[in-house]
């Protein structure tokens, strides 16, 4: 027996062998991946991790120190430029005035602890929680989320850059820690206040509360203290002057915040913080240099960089994208064209600046203009107007969106129609040759049962049976209130989004068929110049480019995806030159001398109680939104009617609007003469067509207690042809409508005219 054969005899006689299937476990089995990850190692590894960024902290905080205040801190100017490089403005003015914290009242002080950092005078300047989870969302590219310290908000504000990246967020932990130890609580919220950025050009406490309250820092109350700090969170979102409804509700709850905080902490009484009403800021006072039509292009196109920063990541909200553009050192290039932008001002005071007369007429001065001149093919903003003067009315009548677009809404729910390949309550298919009940008040069914909403027609005007493409030039309620439902007013509403609407918080109720919602002539302008684009989604911009020392911003593509079909656009299209041609809108644009032969679509829309009053329409490649608005000259600028402006009994969209449209679009030339349609249907290309069908209709039974968008019966009634202003006739006779009895003339979709038929003006 060999020695080998010997070792394995004694080892198996001192030992019995494993089984087999057993030899793989235990720690001598261990092979593979697992063998490096035992519960020793993976703690053993923590650790490690742990020391190592202890370690690298401490060298970063040794190595860096608190620095001088950076170059940012100090505003520089920002350039806007027209498209073609001119220049349109210079804004940046510093506006800051610096005041001891003791020239601050306590109290006031305390708001901004209570809004920002109840813990300011107890922790060590920074929220560790906060600091961590924004470097992970930095490096994970999704941006901050969540609030850090008054202490690290005043580092980053007059220490650092605004710029989102790991390194700056690591330095601004760092300084935070040691202006903490070295520096006392009051020298960092005097800082902070002092430095802060509070909207209206204003930075500081001081600037702030001239801004807003005509006050020194020294004499703000709690309740005017408590807004600026909530202010600090949005500003340009939470200025009072400009903000929206939902602003308006997000201030108020931040402001109620701040005081509910100081009651909690101790610094108020709660029966003083009961009896408190929240203080409405004064109306701004603008730079000089932002006179006439300048400051609302310059604040709108603030507006666009602003969103684009935050959307594209280089900002991490609001807050920090107003730093960003408001600290200066931008060129910014707008899409305005000079020469239109002129043409869009001299239209509005040729068609209605000059006829007003508040002196004569009180209503006059409750007249406010808007419009947005938009080239379809690429998206951009090329004339805007946003009121009388940036200075004296601060509110940009252009983007505002807290006004009816009434019937201009219609096309919209004939483009859903169309698209959904809808059909009526008989089955039939909703094409513009479709015969509907035109009687006014008529009940709105569906499926055999009424919707409980019978909207009135003009004057309560019965139409009988008439066509879609009649009713869409006649701009006929009830028609389009039963068009909606047939449609499903969930379906009319989505494509209202898709089309550029805003409508993500309304209700899909037959009322909006009307146009019941808010509107600007922004979002009009969009929805108009994707149906021009032949159904491709097209988003107005402003802004043509937007450069700084330190970064360029891309501006998103106007142009997007097709969100209706060619056909259905260009079928609407087809059948909103029926408006001008034989509806609404023929005093002002089809007769108009400068016409010279062009194809137009186009809607008028005038509001319930006249509160405003459109006209949304376009030649091939031009697209133009006006909008006449009805405020209250007096804080706080409530909407009201405009019965008697301008000495006419009604302001309707087939007079002023229409009337500024034509001057400005037909004085500016712009695309083909004629429309390039992929349909059979409409106006434009006058279909063969013969009354066969069966009309969608329902005896009306009970008139609807909704309100309506037309004018009340007590109102002063629509004016007859005779009484339309001599500076544009109307033609008592279309020339375009061919004489019935001619066998090769193609069919008209308007009805016979009858003695004294108001519809040279007639409206929703």
């Amino acid at each position: 027996m060999g020695r080998a054969e010997e070792r394995r005899a004694r080892q198996r006689g001192g030992r019995r062998a494993a089984p087999k299937g057993r030899r793989s476990s235990g720690a001598a089995g261990r092979t593979g991946i697992r063998r490096f990850f035992t519960w020793k190692k993976l703690l053993g590894t923590f650790f490690g991790l742990c020391l190592l960024g202890m370690g690298a902290f401490i060298v970063l905080y040794l190595v860096i120190d608190i620095p001088e205040g950076n170059a940012d801190a100090k505003r520089q100017s920002n350039v806007y430029k027209y498209s073609d490089g001119s220049i349109m403005a210079r804004d940046g003015r510093v506006n800051r005035e610096v005041v001891d914290l003791a020239q601050i009242p306590k109290p006031v002080q305390r708001t901004f602890v209570a809004a920002e950092n109840k813990t300011f005078y107890k922790d060590a300047g920074v929220d560790l929680k906060g600091t961590a989870r924004g470097l992970l969302n930095t490096l994970s590219g999704k941006g901050a989320q969540g609030g850090s310290t008054i202490t690290q908000q005043y580092v980053k504000n007059y220490y650092l850059t605004q710029e989102q990246t790991v390194s700056r967020k690591l330095k601004e932990l760092v300084i935070s820690l040691k202006l903490d130890r070295e520096k006392s609580k009051d020298y960092i919220l005097a800082g902070y206040i002092n430095t802060s950025y509070y909207g209206r050009n204003a930075y500081g406490i001081q600037a702030a509360a001239q801004a807003y309250y005509r006050v020194d820092a020294e004499d703000l109350t709690v309740e005017q203290g408590a807004y600026l700090a909530a202010l600090l969170q949005a500003p340009s979102q939470y200025d009072w002057a400009v903000a929206s409804e939902n602003g308006r509700k997000l201030v108020r709850a931040r402001w109620n915040y701040v005081l509910d905080n100081m009651v909690e902490e101790g610094w108020l009484d709660g029966s003083q913080r009961a009896g408190m009403e929240f203080p409405v800021p004064k109306q701004p006072k603008g730079d000089p240099g932002m006179a006439g039509q300048t400051g609302y292009l310059v604040t709108a196109a603030n507006a666009a960089l602003k969103e684009q920063l935050v959307a594209d990541g280089t900002a991490e909200d609001a807050t920090q994208a107003d730093a960003l553009v408001d600290a200066g050192g931008w060129t910014v290039t707008l899409n305005i064209d000079k020469k239109k932008q002129a043409a869009l001002e001299k239209a509005v005071k040729t068609q209605l600046t000059s006829k007003l007369d508040p002196e004569e007429r009180k209503v006059d001065a409750d007249v406010q203009a808007g419009a947005v001149s938009v080239n379809p093919r690429n998206g951009a903003v090329v004339a805007m107007y946003g009121g009388v003067d940036y200075l004296k009315h601060y509110t940009n009548n252009a983007t505002r969106a807290d006004y009816q677009p009434a019937s201009t809404f219609k096309p919209v729910i004939l483009a859903a129609a169309l698209e959904e390949g809808a059909r009526t309550q008989d089955g039939k298919p909703i094409t513009a040759r479709t015969l509907y009940d035109g009687t006014s008040e008529r009940p709105v069914v569906d499926d055999g049962r009424k919707v409980g909403f019978a909207p009135e027609n003009e004057d309560d005007r019965d139409y009988g049976d008439i066509t879609v493409q009649t009713a869409m030039n006649k701009s006929v309620n009830s028609v389009f209130a039963q068009m909606g439902v047939d449609v499903g007013m969930a379906q009319v509403m989505e494509t209202a989004g898709r089309l550029g609407m805003d409508v993500e918080d309304l209700q899909a109720v037959p009322a909006q068929t009307l146009g019941s919602m808010g509107a600007s002539p922004l979002q009009m302008a969009g929805v108009y110049a994707t149906l021009d684009n032949h159904g491709k989604k097209t988003t107005p911009t402003l802004v043509k480019s937007a450069e700084h020392r330190s970064r360029t911003v891309t501006m998103p593509d106007a142009v997007g995806e097709q969100v209706i079909s060619r056909e259905a656009a260009d079928t609407v299209t087809s059948v909103l030159t029926g408006v001008v041609d034989d509806g609404t809108a023929r005093a002002a644009v089809r007769d108009n001398p400068l016409r010279d032969g062009r194809q137009v679509a186009g809607k008028t829309g005038t509001s319930d109680d006249n509160k405003s009053a459109w006209f949304t329409g376009f030649t091939p490649g031009l697209v133009t939104s006006v909008g006449l608005f009805g405020e209250d000259d007096k804080p706080p600028h409530k909407q009201v009617e405009m019965y008697g402006a301008g000495g006419e009994p009604r302001v309707n969209g087939g007079g002023y609007p229409a009337r500024i449209w034509a001057a400005y679009t037909f004085g500016v030339r712009s695309g083909s003469s004629r429309f390039d349609l992929d349909t059979d249907q409409g106006a434009a290309v006058e279909p063969a067509w013969t009354p066969s069908a069966t009309p969608s209709r329902t005896p009306s039974q009970t008139p609807s207690q909704e309100p309506t968008t037309e004018e009340p019966t007590s109102e002063p009634p629509s004016r007859t042809p005779s009484q339309t202003p001599s500076s544009e006739p109307p033609s008592q006779t279309p020339t375009s409508k061919p004489p019935v009895n001619t066998p090769s003339a193609p069919p008209t979709f308007g009805i016979p005219e009858q003695p004294g038929d108001p519809d040279e003006d007639q409206d929703e």
